[in-house]
């Protein structure tokens, strides 16, 4: 069984999930309705206190759409984040934390680091294993978006040769993300440092002009200027990791860019960004740069998995915690509709005194209940799924990830384990209500 459980295709399992949770629900309809027609009085009774029924509905609605919304917002920043990290396969940089780095390397988040020196660089550089080794640099910003300096081949390796324009190839010239709203040709003037830190006329009046514009990647790239990183070394006063005649000129439109660079003048870079040349060269590469006092290596995706380990426990207790409140929720409004029902006491005794037997009563009250409770239920899903795209707007709005927003099978498992088990405890009120209902009532 086992074995044929695991040769069924995904969505399979999870359509066959889905029935099973409702299996209960279609059980109880066939064993109550079987023969009866209770709708139309079912209808009757919806329409007659339609403002309470939309307050419960309500109720119910934003209940489950709040547990779906954060379960979903959960899997898309899972996602995000993956796809943001795809295009680094591997980040070498001096010893310290994986985390911080993977942070300012991937996700450009400001963080002070040691430096890489060139004889490191030109190591990984020459190493056969490499398809490109691209250096970047930090410490400028322009509007508060990032000014990475970098090399030609990563830009194209970012965007895929998607680039409006073309890729910068002097020193002034920049390519900007798709959300920098510069055009080319339009000048950027870099101010040095970022956030709260910042210092307008530092590099004087140098300005870079646009070139180049990104097509968007979805990632915190889209709010970054890509300059050559000889041009940030030079604003800065450093060497410019080439020898050449005119050094510090970040004006001169014949000075070198890119690789080779020369080690004795290479100032040091936070971070090399490796591609392989294949797959399998990844983890040799890996254990290569990764030695005690000199530089660490590793898998951007792999310090993604601890982090997703610990937003795993996270997403457990919001689970656990949208479940409660569910719970909850349902017990309140199940109570509620109790004392909705009483309203209909005078209703069900006439009924009963026309000899309207228990079953169909029973059927009645029990349609009524767990029509709500379907409806409020189903409207959930279309809350959850708004509230994860109000919660994916503000990330991608801070981040500058793009988090897609869906619902998945957990959601919709969710809602119909929620429905079923409060349809199969609705029978406890259409019983008591029963029970309590004679034909003396009808006088009332």
């Amino acid at each position: 069984m086992t074995d044929f459980w695991a040769s069924l295709p995904a969505v399979a399992q999870d359509l066959l999930i889905l029935l099973a949770m409702l299996l209960p629900v279609v059980i109880i309809a066939v064993i109550l309705l079987r023969g009866l027609a209770p709708w139309p009085l079912a209808l009757g009774m919806i329409r007659r206190f339609g403002w309470i029924n939309a307050v419960f509905v309500a109720l119910i609605a934003i209940s489950v759409g709040m547990g779906i919304g954060l379960i979903a917002q959960e899997r898309g920043l899972r996602q995000g984040t993956a796809d943001a990290a795809s295009k680094f396969d591997i980040v070498v940089s001096a010893p310290g934390s994986e985390i911080t780095m993977l942070l300012a390397a991937v996700y450009l988040r400001p963080a002070d680091v040691p430096l890489i020196d060139g004889v490191t660089f030109a190591e990984i550089e020459a190493d056969p294993r490499v398809r490109l080794a691209a250096p970047i640099a930090f410490g400028d910003s322009f509007e508060g978006d990032p000014v990475v300096g970098t090399v030609a081949g990563f830009v194209s390796h970012l965007s895929d040769d998607a680039v409006e324009g073309r890729i910068f190839e002097h020193e002034d010239e920049a390519v900007v993300g798709a959300l920098i709203d510069v055009p080319l040709g339009g000048e950027i003037e870099p101010a040095h440092g970022q956030g709260s830190f910042v210092e307008m006329d530092a590099h004087g009046d140098f300005h870079y002009e646009v070139v180049g514009r990104m097509a968007p990647t979805g990632t915190p790239w889209d709010r970054a200027v890509l300059v050559p990183v000889e041009s940030v070394w030079s604003v800065h006063g450093l060497a410019p990791g080439h020898a050449f005649e005119e050094e510090g000129h970040a004006e001169d439109h014949d000075d070198p860019l890119g690789p080779p660079f020369d080690p004795d003048l290479f100032p040091g870079t936070p971070a090399v960004i490796v591609v392989p040349e294949t797959l399998a060269q990844s983890y040799g590469l890996i254990s290569t740069y990764t030695r005690d006092a000199q530089t660490m290596a590793f898998l951007p995706g792999a310090v993604l998995s601890q982090l997703y380990a610990i937003l795993g426990d996270i997403r457990q207790a919001m689970s656990l915690m949208s479940l409660v409140a569910q719970v909850l929720v349902a017990a309140s409004v199940l109570t509620g509709l109790v004392m909705l029902m009483r309203l209909f006491e005078r209703h069900m005794a006439l009924l009963r005194a026309l000899g309207a037997p228990t079953r169909f009563l029973i059927a009645l009250v029990w349609s009524y209940g767990a029509a709500l409770l379907a409806l409020g239920g189903v409207l959930g899903l279309a809350v959850g799924w708004a509230v994860a795209a109000v919660l994916s707007g503000i990330v991608a709005a801070r981040t500058g990830v793009a988090i897609p927003v869906g619902l998945g099978w957990s959601e919709v498992h969710l809602v119909a384990g929620f429905i079923a088990a409060t349809t199969c405890v609705a029978l406890i009120p259409a019983w008591a209500l029963i029970r309590g209902t004679n034909v003396a009532k009808v006088r009332m």
